[in-house]
């Protein structure tokens, strides 16, 4: 184990390397001259009107929109159990947020690894405070839905099997160690911004991120001992699709951080993309199984979310429906065919669409990345291949990275408690053995 994380050490490594030495190559858009000019910030109340309502819609999208989502997938006897974990993700988030979450992602940069302690507590940070157009204090409060969301959606491979007490020591350990130095990489000015990595509203942080945590814990618990994924209640799962789908532009088109142009983009982009990646994974179940599922519609709009989200921002309309096609197609045949191959018990396919569909849209924003919609990103068919190189590093450091702080977050717990419910207790339910409550009362 010693010897593969040395390695695992060594890769990232000579990936940084060999990124720089592409990224000092590769063409870099010019900065438009107000930014040249480094104008003093001013609030915009459009921004801010727009922003407040974005970070609403993102925090919708874990609660309820996940929860339900989830909680409709699982068995009936886990279905609160699913829920809490939802619930309680989103408090613990918060509240490492702005203790010190916040300021390591996005306040300086040390060694492009990690930011200062200047702001724990939000400290500095006052009303009058300004990040671009928008009140600091919100744009805080934004990525604070991010991170809270990102760790929820793990807990979708994880559920019916782990101790609620693991889930909780889980939580904070993962947003701490693994959510907040990626932000910080990609977005906060470390290492991966500099080298040029896109990422417009989480593809790494969020997605793969996620979805890499999710493959590594399904292995270290074990499988449940009734794998199955029979959902509870559809109706819940389908009203909790379409809150996310909702939600998703605020997650977005709030990305863009202003109420402009490339808000209304990223809006487009996502909307087209999901409905198109819908439609693939629908078309591709029917012809193979002769039957479309509103389970299988659901899954193919998920996604074509999490596909469009690194792209939003720097895409065109074609980019969009392209990548929201090869997402529903490729996340159908990696849910069905490919895991059921490799034999392990991610409950929800959190990996098989979060972290599949995360992978694919951070490799095709290298390829379709317009300069026409966002200067900032010029893809492979605009003239600019280093950037799909840069884009794969981005991957397979978020990957590797993620991979190995998970594992070693789940042998700190092991340390002090059991993560694993009992086999009784699973047999029971995760509802009665974990919180003594009931979902349906019949």
């Amino acid at each position: 184990m010693k010897k593969l994380m040395s390695l695992l050490i060594v890769i990232i490594m000579m990936l940084i390397i060999s990124a720089n030495l592409v990224f000092s190559e590769v063409e870099t858009p010019a900065q438009p001259q107000a930014e040249q000019a480094q104008p003093q910030p001013k609030l915009d109340s459009g921004d801010t009107a727009w922003m407040i309502v974005a970070t609403a819609l993102v925090m919708l999208m874990t609660v309820p929109g996940l929860a339900l989502f989830y909680g409709g997938l699982a068995k009936r006897k886990d279905v609160l159990n699913t829920i809490a974990m939802s619930f309680v993700a989103y408090c613990l988030a918060s509240f490492i947020w702005i203790a010190y979450g916040y300021s390591l992602a996005f306040s300086g940069d040390i060694a492009g690894i990690i930011g200062y302690l200047d702001k724990a507590f939000l400290s500095g940070v006052t009303v009058s405070s300004l990040q671009g157009t928008i009140p600091e204090v919100l744009f805080s409060v934004f990525q604070l839905t991010f991170a809270a969301i990102t760790v929820a959606l793990i807990s979708g491979a994880y559920i019916e099997r782990m101790r609620f007490s693991a889930w909780v020591l889980f939580t904070i350990l993962w947003v701490s160690l693994v959510y907040v130095p990626v932000a910080h990489w990609v977005w906060g000015g470390g290492f991966l911004a500099k080298m040029g990595a896109l990422d417009f509203a989480g593809g790494t942080v969020v997605h793969i991120n996620a979805g890499i945590a999710a493959l590594v814990g399904v292995f270290i618990l074990g499988k449940r001992k009734n794998t199955l994924l029979v959902p509870n209640n559809l109706t819940l799962v389908s009203i909790g699709a379409a809150l996310l789908w909702f939600g998703w532009f605020g997650f977005n088109a709030g990305s863009a951080a202003a109420s402009n142009g490339l808000a209304a983009q990223a809006f487009m982009n996502t909307n087209i993309a999901t409905a198109v990646a819908a439609l693939a994974w629908m078309f591709t179940e029917w012809s193979v199984t002769k039957k479309p599922t509103v389970l299988g519609i659901a899954s193919g709009m998920i996604a074509g979310l999490v596909a469009i989200t690194p792209a939003a921002g720097f895409v065109n309309i074609t980019g969009s429906v392209i990548i929201g096609a090869i997402a529903g197609f490729i996340c159908y045949f990696s849910v069905t065919a490919i895991k059921p191959k490799l034999g392990y018990d991610d409950a929800l396919d959190v990996f098989g669409i979060h972290g599949v569909a995360g992978i694919i849209g951070a490799i095709l924003t290298g390829v379709f990345a317009d300069p026409s919609i966002n200067e900032a990103g010029k893809g492979l068919l605009y003239g600019n291949p280093g950037q799909l190189w840069i884009q794969a590093i981005s991957v397979v450091v978020t990957i590797i990275y993620t991979a190995i702080m998970t594992a070693l977050i789940f042998l700190v717990i092991r340390i002090f408690m059991k993560f694993r419910v009992s086999e009784d207790e699973e047999i029971i339910g995760l509802d009665s053995s974990q919180h003594s409550e009931r979902a349906y009362n019949l």
